[in-house]
């Protein structure tokens, strides 16, 4: 066996944290949707899952299995039907917790406004100052590539490229914690991988806790500190997987034995 792998930690309940203070702690969260002729349809059961503080996290299961739903839930934007959702602020005592980062399935980018002017709209509802917004949306858009294209309009751009100022508008809420529900699927598998050495990159550049849905275990192996492996529905966490292996920040590493066996270790783990 590689000195690089080490066998996976599979309890759902890990006491020690992995990259720092908890930042979300999720106890006991069931979410049932009301159906049709007064049917009831659990999408989510029993969830107890810790998010450490700057932790890259991905979940990964099967469709339908509720991980958007999950993911909508540590954003408060659905209620639990039972449980409980605790964010926890970097400094204990602080008065108001920043808006949560999200990032969709597709960019969703307004048409009309241009491509600095879509970066910097959290910092126009924030009503924060427009000339250091103006100053850190441009920062934003020179780490993802995008300087030159500021004054462009959304239909201009490829999508890969639209998605990456998703990503930038996502990071302009000036969020501890960045949700990503599957960001990547819509793209072709070059641009899909240059995004994921973009995002790693940037995420540790910006010490940000990131919660990251995604189908594709290699991706989620690439990007992960942990991985949540969710059952079919209802979505419950079965285990959660430990990366263990060297932590290099181009795709070289999808080619070690290490990684490829830890990505057999995870699939294993997903029963539909």
């Amino acid at each position: 066996m590689s000195q690089l792998y080490k066998l996976p930690i599979v309890t759902a309940d890990l006491e020690q944290p992995v990259c720092g203070d908890a930042h979300v702690v999720l106890t006991g969260i069931n979410k049932t949707y009301q159906g049709r002729a007064a049917a009831r349809v659990p999408a989510l059961v029993d969830i107890d899952l810790t998010i450490w503080r700057d932790e890259f996290l991905c979940l990964v299961g099967p469709s339908g299995c509720g991980k958007s739903t999950l993911l909508k839930i540590i954003a408060d934007l659905y209620r639990p039907t039972s449980g409980q959702r605790e964010r926890k602020p970097r400094e204990p005592g602080a008065a108001a917790l920043p808006p949560v980062g999200i990032v969709f399935q597709t960019p969703v980018l307004f048409p009309w406004k241009d491509i600095l002017n879509n970066v910097m709209f959290p910092a126009v509802i924030q009503k924060r100052d427009k000339s250091r917004a103006r100053e850190r949306a441009r920062e934003l858009l020179a780490m993802v590539g995008l300087s030159d294209f500021a004054s462009s309009y959304p239909y201009q751009l490829s999508g890969g490229m639209q998605q990456r100022a998703a990503i930038c508008r996502a990071l302009m809420c000036e969020s501890d914690i960045l949700l990503m529900d599957e960001p990547f699927g819509a793209l072709d598998a070059m641009t899909r991988d240059e995004l994921a050495v973009e995002l790693k990159n940037i995420c540790r550049r910006e010490r940000r806790t990131v919660v990251f849905v995604t189908h594709s275990i290699p991706e989620a192996v690439f990007l992960a500190d942990r991985i949540a492996v969710m059952s079919a529905r209802p979505g419950r966490i079965d285990s959660v997987v430990t990366v263990e292996i060297e932590r290099k920040n181009d795709l070289s590493v999808m080619e070690s034995r290490a990684f490829q066996r830890l990505v057999s270790d995870v699939r294993s783990r997903i029963v539909r």
